[in-house]
């Protein structure tokens, strides 16, 4: 493959045709369905899915298929599939990304909005523009730099669905119905992750998983003057604090359930040294921390292993609580907590959410009433070991793309797509990648796009795909 072909392409591609498109994407409120109960009839996932079925079928890439699949009640999915190059079955490539959005949220910069895209010192503002809209582009775009370059790619097929910020719940009904013409996946390209810095290539090696719950303690039928029943009633939030003491130390924050720990792998451990001494000091200073507050642990290695391998409890969500100005002098009738645990990659879902149940609902603090609802359990992810071929590539391109070695993140968040493409394709590589970066404000205000980061990953996907064709 000419690598100043294929350099070229993608840079042309991302100036005149990627990035006026995918300003346009941004400016669709496409909310993700638990955002947006009536997203049917609202249509914006089903216009985000047209816009990039015109953009792609307009770059008129010779032998390629652009299909809406839409099963019954189901979001849709948006498939390019595109013919290999050769008559050598290397099996199928397939390219992820997701079209549906987080909320739009509030607070947002000066001139800045969710669904105004604006560009800005090399970043692309506005919701879905790095989480995920970049991926259809990029993905679409690395396959037309390979032909432009005169390289050899494998049959690919790009996958963006509409429910991942959802949790995709609708992926795996899409898996079993497109499962013939997806046939043997032998590569699996997600851009829909990132990395610690905008200097390398980061390559996502394992997932945390995740158990949530809505944890509600009662014990009045009706709200009481503070005066008269405190020292008589006990406290709602004071029982739920001693639950809570049962699962998790608040003095480390540890979590106390051993069904959510386990044996953190040696090279997992290894990799977790080598990207802090990749990128010294990146860690404790990715997350805008307020004032004098500190990170949870001086090591960086430990806090990359906490954010990768150990489970994790954070309460996202409260009710039962009056705003301050409306607060009066009531001894409240229940306090509603959403706890969400993130899980090590290979721990079992199921098992650390019964294991909440039961500390949660036993011999509970003077017989309160305790109700668990809106439970969820996804397991986590663990990548398999790199093939020589995707180790090779991924030396070369780190060099001559980035002029810095790659490098590898155990991701905290999920990404449910990935333990199912895992169950269903066992001998495929991955390569979970992407442009994000900790202050891309994915999810929350002032969302942006590194630029010049998702030409580079654009262009480092080019040359994976040319590398596994000739492995």
């Amino acid at each position: 493959m000419d690598k100043t072909a294929a350099q070229q392409t993608v840079r042309e591609l991302w100036e005149a045709e990627i990035l006026p498109s995918l300003s346009d994407f941004v400016a669709i409120p496409a909310l993700s369905p638990n955002f947006d109960e009536n997203w049917a009839a609202n249509g914006h996932l089903d216009g985000a899915i047209e816009h990039l079925r015109a953009w792609i079928t307009a770059r008129d890439i010779q032998g390629a298929r652009v299909d809406v699949v839409k099963l019954p009640d189901r979001t849709p999915v948006l498939l390019l599939d595109v013919p290999a190059t050769s008559s050598d079955d290397k099996g199928t490539v397939l390219l992820y990304g997701h079209l549906d959005k987080q909320p739009p949220v509030g607070g947002w910069g000066e001139g800045l909005g969710p669904w105004k895209p604006v560009l800005r010192d090399g970043k692309l503002f506005g919701r879905g523009a790095a989480d995920d809209g970049y991926a259809g582009y990029a993905a679409t775009a690395a396959i037309e730099a390979v032909r432009a370059a005169g390289g050899s790619h494998a049959r690919c097929v790009v996958l963006l669905e509409t429910g991942e910020e959802s949790g995709s719940p609708d992926l795996p009904a899409y898996l079993e119905h497109l499962a013939d013409q997806l046939g043997r996946v032998s590569l699996v390209v997600c851009l829909d992750s990132g990395g610690n810095d905008y200097e390398r290539l980061w390559l996502t090696t394992s997932l945390r998983g995740l158990a949530s719950v809505d944890l509600t303690v009662r014990v009045l039928d009706a709200g009481q003057h503070s005066g008269l029943a405190s020292g008589v009633v006990p406290s709602s939030f004071r029982v739920i604090r001693r639950l809570l003491d049962r699962i998790e130390d608040a003095e480390s924050g540890e979590v106390l359930l051993k069904e959510m720990h386990v044996d953190i792998p040696d090279d997992r451990a290894a990799e977790a040294q080598r990207s802090v001494a990749a990128a010294p000091g990146t860690i404790r200073t990715l997350f805008p921390l307020h004032g004098d507050t500190r990170p949870v642990d001086d090591d960086e290695v430990e806090l990359v292993l906490n954010n990768g391998w150990r489970p994790t409890l954070s309460v996202i969500g409260a009710s039962g609580f009056p705003e301050p100005v409306d607060a009066g002098n009531v001894l409240r009738p229940f306090t509603t907590l959403t706890l969400s645990f993130r899980l090590p990659p290979t721990a079992d879902s199921l098992a650390a959410l019964e294991a909440v149940r039961d500390a949660l609902t036993s011999d509970v603090p003077y017989g309160a009433t305790v109700e668990l609802t809106r439970t969820e359990a996804a397991n986590g992810w663990n990548a398999p070991p790199l093939a020589p071929w995707l180790r090779s590539a991924l030396d070369a391109l780190s060099g001559e793309i980035f002029g810095n070695p790659w490098g590898t993140v155990g991701l905290g968040g999920s990404i449910p797509f990935m333990g199912l493409l895992a169950h269903l394709y066992p001998e495929a590589q991955f390569v979970i990648t992407g442009a994000l970066g900790a202050d891309s404000n994915a999810h929350v205000p002032d969302e942006w796009l590194h630029v010049k980061q998702a030409e580079r990953v654009t262009e480092a996907v080019a040359h994976i795909l040319d590398a596994h064709a000739k492995a």
